[in-house]
């Protein structure tokens, strides 16, 4: 934590917390506003399902692989330049992606975008840790998720909407605005939080190091994998969602934003649990109350879909409750993760982040293509990604269930 930190940052703690939610927000939002135009840019740049999916693919790979340095350079140089250089490098790769005419250009300026919004949620995670106490963390972390969700449940109904009535390139210059946008209120309102003394060298084999000390950490490796993958039981059918809600459900674009509606209203209500637990009860409770929720949903989810028919009025549920169930776990694991290295907190938060957006990356290039046109096959998919998170979790807790069984007490 930095020392000064109580200098840093004047303004009421909710302020910051929308401000990192705003630079957090980036990514999903990248995502989310296209995705209704999915079927008329395909036949605008004459592209195949399976090419348009490749735009998600390259995005998500993108971000994996710069999320590997977002963080390094953040411990290095601090996280204010990393997070403007991010901004400034989304906005003209989403001048790219507006200006593109074939299929070709619009993956390439999709995996540019990919490369620079990671910036946004690894350094935000760096910031808070470095500005507050562990209790106090976790209350602004699930802040953060509970504006952050607030963007995206928009992002649809924007990107609908201007798909409708202008065309899907019109989607991309509304990001290169939010782009300018976000440059600007962060380069006037967001504070060096890294302390001097808390800088890393910025050479190979020290970096090298601090790789080697996270990868060969199996409680790190547990702990990422517990927090990433689960995400892909319900990221699945963000991925899916044309062919999940426009020819299973049959809902038209502009109806999508009920989906996105429901389900991040299931992650702010999650995250709001999670910040009022925080502090009074253990994180491993926590933890294992959130698998449980998730669980219990998928296995109904997957009842459900093999005896009935899927509805829009029942088949959309689910998928909210196992959001709550994420996000009621998320904020304490993540600083669980943090805190395994706390002099490499930027290192951990960009390692998380490469875990959880590679295990994204393949979900979206290789799974979801093949079950996305089947119900049945969604729910066992979801399934599977949330086995995962959870044998990971149960190994950990067996291994060393010392990790967050104490309740955090910040200093009054």
């Amino acid at each position: 934590m930095n020392p000064d930190a109580d200098k840093l940052w004047l303004a009421p703690r909710w302020a910051l917390a929308i401000l990192l939610a705003v630079l957090g927000m980036l990514g999903p939002f990248s995502i989310d506003t296209y995705i209704p135009a999915f079927s008329g840019i395909a036949k605008s740049i004459g592209a195949t399902p399976a090419e348009m999916q490749q735009t998600l693919s390259a995005y998500l790979f993108g971000f994996a692989f710069m999320n590997l340095f977002h963080g390094a350079l953040s411990d290095s140089f601090g996280r204010r330049p990393v997070v403007l250089w991010g901004l400034a490098v989304f906005t003209l790769a989403s001048l790219g992606c507006a200006l593109s005419q074939t299929i070709g250009q619009l993956v390439f300026f999709r995996a540019l975008q990919g490369l620079s919004t990671g910036a946004g949620i690894v350094v935000s995670r760096a910031v808070i840790r470095d500005m507050y106490p562990p209790a106090l963390a976790q209350k602004v972390m699930s802040q953060v998720t509970i504006y952050f969700g607030v963007a995206p449940a928009l992002a649809p109904i924007v990107g609908g909407l201007l798909f409708v009535h202008l065309g899907w390139h019109s989607i991309f210059w509304f990001l290169v605005a939010v782009g300018v946008i976000l440059f600007t209120a962060n380069f006037r309102l967001l504070p060096e939080t890294l302390h001097v003394s808390q800088r890393q060298p910025f050479e190979v084999r020290h970096l090298l190091r601090g790789y080697w000390d996270l990868c060969s950490d199996p409680r790190f490796l547990l702990l990422a994998f517990a927090s990433g993958v689960p995400f892909n039981g319900m990221f699945l059918y963000v991925l899916a969602a044309p062919a999940f809600l426009g020819e299973r459900l049959a809902l038209e674009p502009t109806q999508f934003f009920w989906f996105f509606l429901l389900t991040i209203g299931g992650i702010m209500a999650g995250a709001w649990v999670s910040g009022r637990m925080a502090g009074k009860v253990a994180p491993k409770r926590q933890i294992r109350d959130g698998f449980f929720i998730m669980l219990a949903t998928s296995l109904v989810n997957v009842l459900a879909n093999f005896l009935f028919e899927a509805h829009a009025a029942w088949a959309l549920w689910p998928i909210a409750v196992f959001a709550f169930g994420w996000a009621l776990m998320m904020p304490v694991v993540t600083l669980l993760v943090l805190d395994l290295h706390p002099t490499r907190r930027g290192m951990a938060s960009s390692m998380q982040a490469v875990i959880a957006s590679t295990a994204n990356g393949l979900v979206a290039g290789l799974i979801t293509p093949l079950v996305m046109h089947s119900t049945i096959a969604l729910a066992l998919t979801s399934i599977l990604m949330l086995s995962v998170g959870l044998v990971a979790w149960v190994w950990l807790h067996a291994r060393w269930p010392e990790i967050g069984r104490m309740v955090a007490k910040d200093p009054a």
